[in-house]
C-alpha cells in the first residue's frame, strides 16, 4: 500500500474531483440499498400481503421517522389497492424505477468526476516521468536499457491506470453499499444479517491468500516487458545493420525467447487473478444457500418472517455479495499494480548525480580561459582520465587526437556536465563549472557531434532548436554559413520540409550542416566539435570543414578529430592515450619532434 499512497499523492490538485465523487458514491450507496428495499411493497401488492392501514399516520417527530414513512407508504397503497388493484401495482413499480433511476444518475455522474481524478493523475505522472528523463544524467541511460525506460512510461504507467486507480471508485462506493445494505439488513433481521457479516472477512482471507504471490509475479512480466521493447528499440535502430548481415534471424530468435517468457509469466499471473471472481462467487452462492435454508426455515416453519420480507432480504444480500465480490477482485488488483507502481516510482525517485548547485554563478560571457585542473575519472569505478590538467585561452583551437578510447570524447563531456569528475576541477574563467548552473553552462557551449542528432520535424525547427525567439531571417543567414541553404531551397517545402526519423530523408553532408547550422543560430564562444566530419565522403567533407571554419571564427574550440587533415592549422594539438596527455603542441613542433603524432599523420599518408 507504500506505493499506492505514493502515487495517490497526485491527486491533490484534483482534491475537489474526490469530494463530488465521494458525494455522488454515498447518495450511490444508499439508493442502492433504498431501491431493493422498495421492491417489498411490489411484492406486497402481487401476493396480497399488504398491510392495511385504514388511518393516515401524522408525523411527530424525527425519532419515529422510519415508523412514519412505512406507514404512509402502506397507507397510501392499501388505499389505491382498494380502489384498483393493478394501479397500486403500477404505483409500485413507478416508486421503483424512479430509485433504480436516481441509484444509477448518481452512480454516473461518480464515475463521470472520477474520470477527471484518475486522468489527472495519469497526465502528471508521465509530465513528471518524461521531466525526469530528461533531467537524469546520461550515465543512467548507459547503465538502464532505453526499451525498460520506455515501458516504464507506457505499459506500466497503464497498468497503473487498469489497477490502482480503477479501485478508486471502489475504495468509497463498495463499502457504503455494504454499510448501508448491511443496516437495511439488520432493520430487517439480526440472525439473517449476522450470517452475511460473517462471510465478508471469510472471503478476504482466503482471496488474501490466493494473491499473495501477484506482486512478484507481476513485477517478472513488465521486466520482461521491458526487455522486448529494448530489443525493438534496438533493432529499429540498426535495422540497416541487421539486414546487411543477414541477422534477422538471430534477432527474431532472441525477439521470440523474450516473448515466450512474457507468455508463460502472464499465463500464470492472469490464471492466479482469474481466482478472484469464481471463487468469490462461488463463496457468494454458498452463502445464499445458507440464507435460503435458514431463511426459508424462518418462513416456512417458525413462521417469524413473511415471505415477502425474505424476498427483499435475499435481494439486500446479492447487493452485499457483489460489492464484496469487486473488493476482493481489488485486493488482487492491488497487488498487481503494486509492481507497476513501484517500477514507475523508482524512476522518478532516482536520484540526478549532476546537482545544480544551490546558489548558482551566473555567467554571461566566456572571457579568458578553460583550465582542466588535475583531473580524474572513472566508468563504472575503472579509472579513464587520470591526473589531466590543460589550458584552453580565449580564442584558441586545440584538438585532441589519439586511438579510440584515449578520452577525447569524455573531455566534451565533462566540459558539459553530461558527467561530472570525480576529482579536481574544470574552470571556466576561474569557475568551477559544478558552481554554474547546469543551464548557464550549456549556453555557453556549442556542440557537432560525429552523428548528426536531427529530430523527425521540419528544418526550420531542427535549426531553431533550442532557440524559441529565433526569427526566420536568423535561421536563414545560419544555414548560408553552415552551406546548407543551397539545398534546403531545393527542398519542395523548402525550411518546412519534414526530415524523418533522425533525419534519414537526408545525407550524412545534409544532416553534418544542419547540425553545424544549428550551432551557428545559438552563437556561443566555446564549440566542442566530436569528429564532425569523420563519417563524410571526400565531397561533403569539404563542405562541412569550410562550413566548421566559418563557425570557429573569434570562437573557441575544442576540435576532437579522426582525420589529422582538418586540425593543421590548430593553435594546440592535444595527442591523448588512455587518459593522459603524451604530447602536445602545434603540427609543425609535433612533426618536427617525431612521435606519436608523427606516426598518426604518417598512418594517414597526410
Amino acid at each position: 500500500m507504500t506505493y499506492f499512497k505514493k502515487i495517490f499523492a497526485y491527486a491533490k490538485p484534483y482534491k475537489h474531483f474526490v469530494g463530488l465523487n465521494v458525494f455522488f458514491n454515498v447518495l450511490y450507496a444508499l439508493f442502492s440499498a433504498i431501491s431493493f428495499v422498495a421492491m417489498i411493497p411490489m411484492l406486497n401488492v402481487l401476493f396480497g400481503t399488504t398491510p392495511k392501514v385504514d388511518t393516515k399516520p401524522t408525523f411527530t417527530d424525527f425519532s419515529e421517522i422510519k415508523t412514519y414513512l412505512t406507514d404512509l407508504l402502506n397507507y397510501e397503497i392499501s388505499q389505491t389497492v382498494k380502489e384498483d388493484p393493478l394501479k397500486a401495482l403500477v404505483f409500485s413499480i413507478v416508486l421503483i424505477l424512479i430509485l433504480f433511476f436516481l441509484k444509477n444518475l448518481f452512480n454516473y455522474l461518480a464515475l463521470f468526476f472520477i474520470t477527471f481524478l484518475r486522468n489527472g493523475i495519469l497526465k502528471d505522472l508521465r509530465n513528471d516521468m518524461f521531466e525526469k528523463i530528461t533531467v537524469l544524467p546520461i550515465s543512467f541511460f548507459s547503465e538502464k536499457k532505453k526499451g525498460d525506460t520506455i515501458a516504464r512510461m507506457t505499459a506500466d504507467v497503464l497498468e497503473i491506470q487498469h489497477s490502482f486507480l480503477s479501485i478508486l471508485e471502489i475504495l468509497v462506493r463498495e463499502p457504503l453499499t455494504i454499510v448501508f445494505t448491511l443496516l437495511l439488513m439488520f432493520n430487517i433481521n439480526t440472525s439473517l444479517s449476522l450470517f452475511v457479516l460473517a462471510f465478508i472477512p471469510i472471503s478476504g482471507l482466503i482471496i488474501s491468500s490466493i494473491g499473495k504471490a501477484l506482486k512478484r509475479k507481476s513485477d517478472k512480466v513488465q521486466q520482461e516487458q521491458g526487455e522486448f521493447l529494448s530489443q525493438i528499440e534496438e533493432t529499429l535502430g540498426g535495422l540497416r545493420i541487421i539486414k546487411a548481415f543477414h541477422a534477422e534471424g538471430q534477432f527474431f530468435d532472441k525477439f521470440k525467447t523474450s516473448t515466450q517468457r512474457f507468455f508463460l509469466f502472464s499465463n500464470t499471473l492472469i490464471n492466479r487473478q482469474n481466482l478472484a471472481s469464481p471463487m468469490s462467487e462461488f463463496m457468494g452462492i454458498g452463502v445464499i444457500g445458507g440464507l435460503l435454508w435458514f431463511g426459508g426455515k424462518m418462513v416456512l416453519i417458525d413462521q417469524t418472517l413473511s415471505g415477502t420480507v425474505f424476498m427483499a432480504f435475499m435481494l439486500l444480500a446479492y447487493n452485499i455479495l457483489t460489492p464484496a465480490k469487486a473488493i476482493s477482485k481489488a485486493a488482487y488488483t492491488i497487488k498487481k499494480g503494486d509492481a507497476a507502481a513501484e517500477r514507475v516510482l523508482h524512476l522518478l525517485e532516482t536520484k540526478n548525480s549532476i546537482v545544480e548547485p544551490k546558489n548558482p554563478i551566473k555567467i554571461d560571457a566566456f572571457n579568458e580561459k578553460i583550465h582542466f585542473e588535475s583531473i580524474a575519472f572513472s566508468y563504472d569505478n575503472k579509472p579513464f582520465i587520470k591526473n589531466f590538467s590543460l589550458t584552453i585561452k580565449k580564442g584558441q583551437m586545440v584538438a585532441f587526437v589519439g586511438a579510440s578510447g584515449s578520452g577525447k570524447t569524455t573531455l566534451a563531456n565533462l566540459i558539459n556536465r553530461f558527467y561530472d569528475v570525480n576529482d579536481g576541477e574544470i574552470k571556466i574563467d576561474g569557475i568551477d563549472i559544478k558552481s554554474i548552473g547546469k543551464k548557464n553552462l550549456r549556453s555557453l557551449i556549442g556542440v557537432v557531434t560525429q552523428e548528426a542528432i536531427l529530430f523527425n520535424d521540419s528544418i526550420y525547427n531542427n535549426i531553431a532548436l533550442g532557440n524559441v525567439n529565433a526569427k526566420e531571417e536568423d535561421v536563414v543567414k545560419a544555414a548560408k554559413i553552415a552551406n546548407a541553404h543551397e539545398f534546403i531551397s531545393q527542398l519542395p517545402e523548402g525550411y518546412q520540409t519534414n526530415i524523418g526519423d533522425r533525419g534519414d530523408k537526408l545525407s550524412g553532408g545534409q544532416k553534418q550542416r544542419l547540425s553545424i547550422a544549428r550551432a551557428i543560430l545559438k552563437n556561443p564562444p566555446i564549440l566542442v566539435l566530436d569528429e564532425a566530419t569523420s563519417a563524410l565522403d571526400t565531397a561533403s567533407e569539404k563542405l562541412v570543414q569550410d562550413a566548421l571554419e566559418k563557425l570557429m571564427q573569434e570562437r573557441t574550440s575544442m576540435v576532437i578529430a579522426h582525420r589529422l587533415s582538418t586540425i593543421q592549422k590548430a593553435d594546440l594539438i592535444v595527442v591523448m592515450d588512455k587518459g593522459a596527455i603524451i604530447e602536445q603542441g602545434t603540427h609543425s613542433e609535433l612533426i618536427h619532434k617525431g612521435g606519436a603524432y608523427k606516426r598518426l599523420v604518417e598512418s594517414q599518408n597526410i
